[in-house]
């Protein structure tokens, strides 16, 4: 299978090393930067363009992978007839690709990616979407050489799956950085929390987020979430933050128990 990739970042880039070890053939590599372009394409073995009128016309899947607020500018300026054509986002609708192609869909893997650290491609899921049935079920072929967990979601259900990372990825990822910034102060080393963060994190593999809850708050502990807000005084931000949180974790403990 000959693939061209439109756009070179994160996910750009992970895909392209997950097709490639796959034994499938990245020929060309968009990007309005050339730099950026020629530095993936390098590592891929393919060619880098910047005009879109250079793009290969005979591929077999055309992924667009740019921020999402660029899709649907990319997707109008793109003609590929019967050609199959997907994007990777997690929130833009399948609809951004109408018009594009008569075969276009949803290709959304579900992880955090990063550019200098890889990823065991097979575990991640991979949620595909297509504009007719046999679209998605090419689609999901292609994504079954990837993945052992492929799962077809129409875009309602996959912004819902995006929704729900970002609250489970990004947002926990800032509360990492502002703990760290909160032990800095006291010149304290945020490997110290380490521990704490993976225990965390491997308990919910195994069971319900909530049945797992721990800290003053679940435990109606108000002394110690007084002193705590006492220690945030003269943070504003993090009182207010660390009151929602609190709250929000009171209120879900209140609807589990009935």
């Amino acid at each position: 299978m000959k693939i061209v990739l439109l756009g070179s970042g994160n996910v750009a880039t992970h895909l392209g090393r997950a097709f490639k070890m796959a034994g499938q053939t990245v020929s060309q590599v968009w990007s309005r930067n050339l730099l950026h372009a020629a530095e993936l394409a390098d590592t891929l073995a393919a060619e880098p363009v910047t005009d879109l009128f250079d793009l290969e016309p005979d591929a077999d899947l055309y992924i667009i992978s740019v921020k999402d607020e660029g899709i649907a500018d990319l997707a109008s300026r793109l003609k590929l007839n019967d050609k199959l054509v997907v994007h990777t986002s997690g929130t833009t609708g399948i609809s951004a690709l109408e018009g594009v192609s008569s075969k276009f869909g949803v290709f959304y893997p579900l992880q955090t990616f990063s550019k200098v650290k890889s990823v065991e491609f097979r575990q991640i899921p991979i949620a595909v979407e297509g504009n007719t049935p046999e679209v998605c079920a090419l689609i999901r072929s292609i994504a079954d050489r990837l993945s052992e967990n492929v799962i077809e979601l129409d875009s309602e259900q996959r912004r819902t799956l995006h929704i729900s990372a970002v609250f489970a990825c990004n947002f926990t990822n800032h509360l990492f950085a502002l703990a760290k910034e909160l032990l800095e102060e006291q010149k304290l080393d945020f490997d110290l929390l380490r521990p704490l963060i993976a225990e965390t994190a491997e308990k919910i593999q195994m069971n319900d987020p909530a049945s797992v809850q721990t800290g003053p708050a679940v435990r109606g502990d108000v002394s110690t979430m007084s002193a705590h807000l006492e220690l945030l005084r003269n943070k504003p931000e993090l009182k207010l933050i660390y009151e929602k949180l609190s709250q929000s974790i009171v209120n879900l403990h209140q609807r589990s128990v009935g």
